[in-house]
């Protein structure tokens, strides 16, 4: 089922998760039995991270080599398994970066052939590798191009004019900034990047994490008064460990509130900050349930706990 169908027939707010592919050569089954654990709160669909090729430096008896790698090459697989193994909706996350038009038209076309209806569409990171075009090939520079392209697929247009291939049905999704993307020179701006995106076909938002929902009941309110009225899940992460005071703001360019920051600050061991962590999430999660959102989805990674501590907390 599409996402914006799961919304539309809910009868309650959804609760959905975002997972992260293995590294190269890990262990799956570590992540499936994440899976396992994230299914028994019965989410209508989850989340796969998508990981470009990227420059990596590496010391060798030569000297210093530079290499190009992936170093998390499992999303299709992993939506192979979550779609028809756990019959939960999967959606990849498709880039722009480090892919050309033609592999995203393959990407998209593998998906079809699994069954998959659902993508997100993002730019995704520069890691500093940009493979060169030859013999006409070109690649999305932004997140609104990959929707166009996407768009342009579910129209019945291809890339290859004598492809012999019927439209494809894929519901796109992308992502939203509370707190304003990190490159936009201001909020106005970052919300016109938005509005052309949802023109272009994108059907729902998922916002960045945030962690004062004020940032987020101020962005759906600008997004209304900009004539964007597509639904807006908000997405949120639950802090577990003193690193992600610093980790969280300069990679995701978020703020923390200095109470949750202080909360994790005097946590004396993990364990406590992953309580304090949690605690503050789900007073987040609950007061944004309260306010009638159409979901909430967290930002899990690779660890159930804390978002079980979480969800045990709520009241729906």
């Amino acid at each position: 089922m599409r996402v914006v169908e799961h919304l539309a027939q809910a009868t309650e707010p959804l609760i959905s998760f975002e997972i992260i592919p293995p590294k190269r050569g890990g262990n799956l089954r570590d992540l499936l039995n994440l899976v396992d654990a994230l299914s028994k709160h019965r989410p209508p669909f989850i989340d796969i991270t998508s990981h470009p090729a990227e420059v990596v430096y590496e010391e060798t008896e030569e000297g210093i080599q530079r290499t190009i790698k992936r170093k998390r090459p499992g999303t299709l697989g992993l939506c192979a398994l979550i779609q028809n193994k756990y019959e939960i909706d999967a959606v990849p996350h498709v880039l722009c970066n480090g892919f050309t038009q033609q592999e995203t038209e393959d990407f998209l076309i593998e998906l079809r052939y699994l069954g998959i209806e659902n993508v997100l569409a993002v730019r995704g990171d520069d890691k500093g590798y940009h493979k060169p075009l030859t013999g006409g090939r070109t690649r999305n520079e932004y997140a609104v191009d990959l929707v166009r392209q996407i768009v342009s697929m579910n129209e019945g247009n291809y890339l290859d004019a004598y492809l012999d291939a019927s439209p494809t049905d894929f519901c796109v999704g992308v992502s939203g900034y509370p707190e304003k993307h990190f490159e936009a020179p201001n909020r106005g701006s970052d919300l016109r990047y938005a509005k052309m995106k949802v023109d272009a076909g994108a059907e729902y938002i998922v916002t960045q994490m945030f962690f004062d929902n004020q940032v987020y009941f101020d962005f759906v309110d600008r997004c209304r008064e900009a004539g964007i009225n597509v639904p807006i899940i908000p997405g949120l992460k639950v802090l577990t460990s003193k690193r992600h005071l610093n980790t969280i703001p300069r990679t995701f360019h978020c703020d923390l509130p200095e109470e949750l920051a202080s909360a994790i600050e005097g946590a004396k061991k993990r364990k406590d900050a992953i309580a304090a962590g949690a605690e503050w999430t789900a007073m987040q999660a609950q007061e944004l349930l309260d306010r009638g959102v159409p979901s909430v989805h967290f930002y899990v990674m690779g660890n159930a706990g804390p978002v079980d501590k979480v969800l045990a907390k709520l009241k729906r």
